[in-house]
């Protein structure tokens, strides 16, 4: 499936467009492939989030990824 993943804080980067089997693997392989700029969550481990934008649906859904594991779930 085709996605567009852009980083979710304003200003921090280019969307891409990402070919993936969903939209969890397309926001990891994003990082993969173009990486980001960490924050710390609540439990001191260092995460991105990022908006995936379904292409044919147009549905936007927003994950939250550890960079150190690679669990991807929504954001809070």
């Amino acid at each position: 499936m085709s996605y567009t993943v852009r980083p979710r804080r304003p200003h921090g980067g280019q969307a891409r467009p990402v070919d993936e089997p969903s939209a969890e693997a397309a926001a990891v392989a994003y990082l993969e492939d173009f990486g980001h700029d960490a924050d710390e969550d609540e439990n001191g481990s260092e995460t991105v989030s990022l908006i995936v934008r379904d292409d044919t649906t147009g549905r936007e859904q927003c994950f939250r990824v550890d960079l150190a594991t690679g669990q991807t779930e929504a954001c809070g």
